[in-house]
């Protein structure tokens, strides 16, 4: 993996299990996933994740649920090996999460549990419904899409730029766009560290 080397601080985990709510950005889904084609990680999720992604995904962007299935099947298809399958017995034992987020920790267990990776975590806007010393006790760690692509941007700085200057071709300033996203970290880096 790309993620090897460096210290504690910069690693990139070897599988990232991307919660709805990061899913259903376009922009961040967009930057996760340019990341994952390059190997920086490998992403995961469940049927859960897919389903809350399909049904929250057609209301929030006004189109039918036929054609948000249709773009679920692509993400399938991209990445074959994210769907960790049936991860009910990975929910035993938890206690101090959010019950609501239970399926994201076991989703993250499961990877653990079904790969040879050295770092599973799990990226989510909702940071304050996962307790860290529950997920540090299960060797998991835990990041916002803020953090997390400030961390990816020190790993890997040329496809990060390249990755920004996609999302800048759409148009709109990447700093409104950065700060819509609540990407405020990465932004003052983008702002230092890219022509305007």
């Amino acid at each position: 993996m790309k993620s090897s080397g460096g210290s504690i601080d910069d690693v990139i985990p070897d599988v990232v299990v991307i919660d709805t709510c990061v899913l259903l950005s376009n922009v961040l889904r967009d930057l996760l996933l340019g990341l994952a084609r390059q190997a920086y990680f490998r992403p995961a999720w469940s049927a859960i994740i897919g389903d809350e992604w399909r049904r929250n995904g057609a209301r929030i962007w006004g189109i039918e649920l036929s054609e948000v299935r249709d773009q679920w099947a692509v993400l399938q298809s991209a990445f074959p090996e994210a769907d960790q399958g049936d991860i009910r017995p990975y929910k035993t034992g938890l206690h101090r999460s959010d019950p609501k987020d239970w399926h994201v920790i076991a989703a993250a267990r499961a990877a653990r549990a079904n790969s040879s990776a050295s770092s599973v975590a799990v990226l989510t806007r909702n940071i304050k419904d996962f307790n860290r010393s529950e997920l540090r006790g299960l060797g998991l760690g835990l990041f916002d899409p803020d953090r997390f692509l400030v961390r990816c941007w020190g790993r890997c700085p040329a496809l990060m730029r390249h990755l920004m200057e996609q999302i800048r071709a759409d148009g709109e300033p990447l700093d409104v766009i950065l700060k819509r996203e609540r990407l405020f970290r990465l932004n003052r880096i983008c702002s230092s560290k890219m022509d305007p």
